[in-house]
């Protein structure tokens, strides 16, 4: 077998960070991080800001192996990697097709419902009337979760406990997306499962410190939340999540480390909420919570995820 540090020294690495989403300053800080970890390592590697000139930026760099940590769209839906895919740069992560599916929550809830993956009732709308949202809204039955369909960290979700929150929230989402979500809440213990190649991670238990849901303050701000490893919840239905997440990975062909977000209702049983196919890795990111878990550190986290695209 090659060995695969020797093989990376020898390439010009560039990470993508920043971008033109609403997720661009936790991009940074996903990057930088990274960034900073493949220097600490001995990798010659560089950051790059994932602007309208990031063509030319990878051609003036000569990056030739692209580590991704970018969030949102134009970043994690399959277009940056269309991209380098054209230009014949390996990258991390998930592939165009696995990136744009998971972006597009309503896609994905789609697959997983013909592949028979639990996950909650949703209705996908793109007609913007108060009148039509209401009746799709009375159609799954309060309280219910209104998320736009193309955005990452919770930007734009809201939770609707009736009829009188909806407006309000339906145009939320609308300001961000041409289409929304509505989703039939589920109480219960949120958890999110890392995988790395196809082996899921220890479970965490996400656990909002203020907050009525895991929303972006909570994932983000220091103190935010708490992450409890392992999660609060039966060796049943902790066997059921890892079964469900790395079917939903599966389902949407994830490459590399993801990440899938579930809720366990207070029957023990899992539904799907979405995957993200480039976890966050800040100072309050799962992902890296996850693997040290399981025994490895950022570095070696960092230096799994380089190796798992090029296939040593």
């Amino acid at each position: 077998m090659r060995d695969f540090r020797a093989w990376l020294k020898r390439q010009r690495i560039g990470v993508l960070m920043g971008g033109l989403s609403a997720e661009r300053d936790i991009s940074l800080k996903t990057g930088r991080a990274i960034l900073a970890s493949l220097k600490r390592q001995g990798f010659p590697a560089k950051g790059i800001d994932a602007k309208r000139n990031l063509p030319d930026a990878l051609r003036h760099e000569g990056v030739n192996f692209a580590f991704l940590a970018l969030h949102g769209p134009g970043g994690e839906d399959g277009v940056v990697q269309g991209l380098l895919e054209w230009m014949g740069i390996p990258y991390t992560g998930s592939g165009v097709l696995a990136s744009a599916l998971a972006m597009d929550k309503a896609a994905s809830k789609r697959l997983f419902f013909s592949a028979g993956l639990r996950t909650s009732a949703w209705r996908e709308l793109t007609n913007a009337d108060p009148a039509y949202v209401l009746k799709q809204a009375n159609g799954l039955g309060f309280p219910l979760v209104v998320k736009p369909v193309h955005q990452g960290s919770a930007i734009g979700i809201s939770i609707v406990q009736g009829p009188g929150d909806l407006s309000v929230a339906a145009k939320k989402a609308f300001k961000l997306d041409a289409e929304i979500l509505l989703e039939k809440f589920i109480k219960g213990t949120e958890i999110t499962v890392g995988i790395l190649g196809d082996k899921p991670l220890p479970i965490i238990e996400i656990v909002p410190a203020s907050r009525t849901f895991y929303d972006f303050h909570a994932k983000y701000a220091a103190g935010g939340s708490r992450h409890i490893i392992p999660a609060r919840i039966s060796p049943v239905a902790a066997k059921a999540s890892e079964t469900l997440a790395v079917a939903a990975a599966g389902c949407l062909g994830t490459r590399g480390a993801c990440r899938v977000d579930l809720i366990v209702d207070e029957k023990e049983e899992p539904y799907l909420l979405e995957v993200n196919t480039i976890p966050g890795m800040t100072e309050t990111s799962l992902l890296p919570d996850a693997a040290r878990a399981a025994g490895l550190d950022f570095d070696a986290l960092v230096l799994s995820i380089a190796e798992s695209a090029v296939g040593f």
